[in-house]
């Protein structure tokens, strides 16, 4: 169990104590402040070379790594992947040597297998290795800005400070996790984060979308959608991912709207303070209706702002080894 991730790779929130989950999120209202500057930079990795090596597709967590990057005044070596030795068959350590003669001293990865950013991580020790999503196993930086994200919420709401509520903002909540979970590594992330912190979660999904055992998660399978929905303080909507074949297994989207999608029906039988979230892109119309998506408690504009604190209070904790304030404040 990593207690303090100064130093270390992200690879899994499954290895991330509570302690290392709080030191996360706090340094990210720090940076959260930063963000709301004039002058929205820190040179607290002056000279540090970040390579971004995506070889899915991404949009948010690119531009939000990249970002976190250049505001902590990092240099970025941004992989093409469509215009790289790749698609003539290079492997992917022979990639990474070719990244790391370059000279860095980070790399975020999302690759389409799982367990790939913990090969990277062994072919390269001396590199601080994050985790952008590999496969189906886990999207770290998600997870916690997802749980970033609600606790600042929760501390508005309740009028307290968000750093110095610690965990006790999740002690009782009630998580709902529904949709997509055979395909999400958001599913899995955001299951360890919650729980880890000491919210309930339960899961909801058609039976064809659900993992083959849900027996290593830590939580609960929950059989009725719509009974569990006035259960949930907080619903995480997953995306139904029909890039890897979902569409195959439900009988339509119609129907898998039907039983379990957030229309505006289901939100409004919601109680009022009940969050939605989303890790997006929204597929409007079948996981989540427009109605839904542009709620009030729905704060998926919000998690996208707070990726960018989030993942630079990641690569300042993995880069810098340290857990002080000061650089920070400079």
């Amino acid at each position: 169990m990593i207690d303090s991730l100064a130093g270390e790779n992200l690879i899994s929130l499954e290895t991330l104590s509570q302690t290392a989950m709080l030191e996360v999120l706090d340094h990210a209202e720090l940076f959260a402040e930063v963000n709301s500057r004039t002058v929205r930079k820190v040179p607290t990795l002056k000279s540090r070379v970040v390579a971004s090596l995506f070889f899915e597709e991404s949009t948010r967590t690119r531009l939000s790594f990249e970002t976190a990057a250049k505001r902590l005044s990092a240099d970025v070596l941004s992989l093409a992947v469509a215009s790289s030795s790749v698609k003539k068959g290079e492997s992917l350590r022979d990639t990474i040597a070719t990244i790391d003669a370059l000279g860095i001293d980070a790399v975020i990865l999302r690759h389409h297998s799982s367990g790939a950013a913990s090969q990277v991580a062994r072919f390269v020790p001396h590199v601080r290795v994050i985790n952008a999503g590999d496969g189906q196993h886990q999207h770290p930086t998600q997870g916690l800005l997802d749980v970033f994200t609600v606790r600042q919420v929760l501390a508005e709401r309740s009028g307290t400070n968000a750093r110095e509520s610690g965990s006790e903002l999740f002690r009782g909540l009630h998580v709902l996790i529904v949709g997509d979970l055979r395909h999400s590594r958001v599913a899995r992330s955001d299951a360890w984060a919650y729980s880890r912190l000491g919210a309930e979660v339960r899961v909801c999904g058609p039976g064809t979308l659900l993992p083959d055992d849900l027996s290593a998660w830590p939580v609960t399978l929950e059989t009725n959608f719509d009974d569990a929905l006035q259960w949930a303080d907080v619903v995480g909507v997953l995306r139904l991912q029909k890039e890897r074949g979902t569409g195959s297994l439900v009988p339509s989207l119609d129907e898998f709207t039907a039983s379990f999608g957030m229309t505006k029906q289901r939100v409004q039988r919601l109680r009022s303070s009940t969050l939605i979230t989303h890790p997006g892109p929204m597929n409007r119309g079948v996981e989540i209706d427009s109605w839904a998506a542009d709620h009030a408690n729905c704060l998926v504009e919000r998690q996208v702002a707070n990726g960018v604190a989030v993942r630079m209070a990641v690569l300042y904790l993995a880069l810098s080894g340290a857990r002080v304030e000061g650089e920070i404040n400079e």
